[in-house]
Parts: structure tokens; C-alpha cells; sequence
């Protein structure tokens, strides 16, 4: 057990002091009064309940503060768990969440839902490795950072929609790179970026293939995945007009540009048309190799401030209780 604030228990000190002072004080300055009666009855000694009558509300009350002093010092008992090392690398997932990705051709879901439904199994078995996610339209977001929390994760993937960005366009270089800066001071020897879109780069501050040699100098690996139906599909937009109608679009899935990327960081290009693929194609990069990288130590901590706070609040009741019952004293 350890005390999260162990200099509050100084306030024990004071508390120990004027309970010592109250519970020792001469008999000479101790308040008196002197009824009518013969030496006999003056020179009996005190019976236990007067006895109990002068000493237990203070050492109850003094009992009771230091309870709460110790409550305030916050007692917690701390447990650890040592995780050494495990078998990982850090992977950064690079979203396309651009309008394009609600196209619904992977029935029954739509692009990105096919790809948040893919990653969260992905990141289900892989609980030795850090995973962050950004997401990327016209411009990049952080999602999340790299971690081992994989609930959390899955939870952050539960809350993109296509368009979230707020910026139109596919902006890939800008996207590899946000990717890259979150993946450069890694301590793991095996660092990989999956790059998932449905288009081509259009936009942004960076030129894709530059953003792959970075990736390469600094030893990032991309794994880009091309997420569309090979030709038409359909997409829903909200129409002024007529409220939320499906229109066409054509497949404008730029491969050549991402297996260039990928050839670049000594990664591999797939294409999913369906679901079925996109899942075949998340549990090959599953088979990827594993470096050693320290896990971090388990340490858990539980308040007990509670029992000592409660039992300084039953020792008050029991005092004024006593006080004023069976240790009643007159005067």
C-alpha cells in the first residue's frame, strides 16, 4: 500500500499532540466542583464509566481525525504486472474518409463501413501492437495516437463518416505524411503505414510519390489498399431539392500511383472489390514479420481513501452518541 499524498499525514502530528495534552493534563487543571458530602465520598475513586466519560470522547474524536488524515493522504493499494517483452511493430492506419467512400458497392455495406468493419478485426488480434489511426479527405486528422488500447481504437473507428475532414478532395501525400511524422521516433524496428483509398490524389500540400520517399528514408514500410468496385457504383448525395438520392460514379481508383507507393517503401498494392477480399487482404499484412518492443508495465492503483473516511464518520456517531447517553456527564 502507498499514500498518493504522504505529506498530508503531517496533519497527524497537531492531532497526536492535543490528544496526548487532553488525555494527560494534571488533575490541577482539571475543571472541579465540589458537592456537600463527608471526605468519604470525595476520596472514592472513580468509577469506570466516569473514567470512560473523560477519556473516550477525546480519544474517539482524536481517533476519528486521524482516520480522516489518513483518508486525505489517499491510501491506494498498487499492484504490478510486468509485461517484458512481446512480439509487435507500429502500424498507423491512413483512412480515406473522403465523400467518395460512402459509394455503396461492398453490399450490404458502404466503403468506408467495409473498412471500419475490416479494421476493427484486424486490431482485434494484434494486441502486442501499437496502432494509431489518422484519417485523411482533403486534408489530414489524427484519429488516434499509436497505442495498445485496442477498445479504444475500435471505438474511434465506430465514429468516422465520410466527409469528416470538412475539406473536399483526396489529399494522399498529406495523408502519408501526417502518417509518417506519427511513426518517426518509434523505437520499433518494423514501422508500417496502411494506406486505404477508393481515389486518386487531387489536393493537397504534398505530392504523394515525395511523401513515399520520406516514408523510405526514414525505413516506414506502405501497405496501400485500393478500396472500390471495379467500374460504376452508386453513391448517395443529399439533394437540395429532392432530400438523399443515388447518383454515379466512375471508378477513379489511381493504381498505378499507389503501387508506386508502395514499391517505394518496399511495401505491396491490393485491390478490394468486395468484402471478402478486403478481409483476405487485412489478414496477409496480418502474416507481416514482428519485432521485440518493451511492453509496458501493468500498474494498477485502488483507492482506499473510502474505508478510513467511513470509519472517522461511524467513530464521531459512536462519540456524540455515547456523549450523550451512557458517558453523559454532569456538569
Amino acid at each position: 500500500m502507498r499514500f498518493a499524498y504522504p505529506a498530508v499525514l503531517l496533519l497527524a502530528l497537531p492531532v497526536i499532540a492535543a490528544a496526548a495534552w487532553l488525555l494527560r493534563r494534571p488533575p490541577s487543571s482539571r475543571p472541579t466542583l465540589l458537592f456537600p458530602a463527608g471526605p468519604q465520598l470525595w476520596s472514592k475513586p472513580l468509577s469506570l464509566r466516569a473514567r470512560l466519560a473523560r477519556l473516550a470522547p477525546a480519544a474517539l474524536t482524536a481517533l476519528a481525525l486521524l482516520l480522516i488524515v489518513g483518508g486525505l493522504a489517499r491510501p491506494q493499494r498498487v499492484s504490478s504486472r510486468l509485461q517484458g517483452l512481446g512480439q509487435g511493430i507500429d502500424i498507423v492506419m491512413a483512412v480515406d474518409t473522403s465523400l467518395s467512400m460512402s459509394a455503396i458497392d461492398f453490399n450490404p455495406l458502404n466503403r468506408l463501413d467495409a473498412a471500419i468493419d475490416t479494421a476493427r478485426r484486424f486490431i482485434a488480434g494484434r494486441v502486442q501492437d501499437r496502432i494509431g489511426m489518422i484519417v485523411f479527405g482533403g486534408a489530414p486528422q489524427l484519429a488516434a495516437p499509436l497505442t495498445l488500447d485496442t477498445d479504444a481504437l475500435s471505438a474511434e473507428l465506430g465514429s468516422l463518416t465520410p466527409g469528416m475532414t470538412h475539406v473536399d478532395g483526396t489529399a494522399i501525400g498529406d495523408g502519408i505524411v501526417s502518417a509518417v511524422n506519427h511513426l518517426k521516433d518509434s523505437p520499433a524496428k518494423s514501422r508500417i503505414i496502411i494506406l486505404l483509398t477508393d481515389g486518386r490524389s487531387n489536393t493537397g500540400l504534398i505530392d504523394p510519390v515525395t511523401a513515399a520517399k520520406t516514408a523510405a528514408s526514414l525505413g516506414v514500410k506502405i501497405y496501400t489498399i485500393g478500396c472500390a468496385k471495379r467500374g460504376r457504383a452508386m453513391m448517395p448525395v443529399d439533394d437540395p431539392l429532392r432530400g438523399r438520392v443515388l447518383v454515379t460514379i466512375e471508378d477513379d481508383l489511381d493504381e498505378d500511383l499507389l503501387t508506386e507507393i508502395a514499391r517505394m517503401t518496399d511495401g505491396r498494392y491490393f485491390r478490394a472489390t468486395n468484402l471478402q477480399e478486403l478481409r483476405q487482404i487485412y489478414a496477409t499484412i496480418d502474416k507481416l514479420e514482428k519485432s521485440k518492443v518493451k511492453l509496458p508495465d501493468v500498474v494498477s492503483r485502488n483507492d482506499l481513501y473510502r474505508y478510513p473516511v467511513l470509519a472517522a464518520a461511524l467513530l464521531l456517531l459512536l462519540e456524540a452518541l455515547w456523549a450523550n447517553t451512557w458517558l453523559l456527564r454532569w456538569p
